[in-house]
């Protein structure tokens, strides 16, 4: 099973190393925003996971508006 091809079937979901990969980020820093629940994820039983929609919600949240130039 790899990210890429089963991403249309909504069902996949991350482990927070492959899921940091794709975000760019450590995954311990994943890890500790899902501990401090700062960032949706899924638990699996006692296994964190991240689905699609919940690593589009964290950029989702990231974004920043453009600053406007001083003069």
């Amino acid at each position: 099973m790899t990210p890429s091809s089963d991403l249309r079937d909504g069902l996949l979901v991350y482990a927070p190393d492959e899921a940091a990969r794709l975000l760019g980020v450590k995954a311990s820093w994943l890890r500790r925003k899902a501990a401090a629940r700062a960032i949706p994820c899924t638990f699996l039983g006692k296994h964190l996971r991240f689905s699609r929609a919940d690593l589009e919600a964290i950029v989702a949240a990231g974004r920043q508006a453009p600053r406007s130039r001083r003069r």
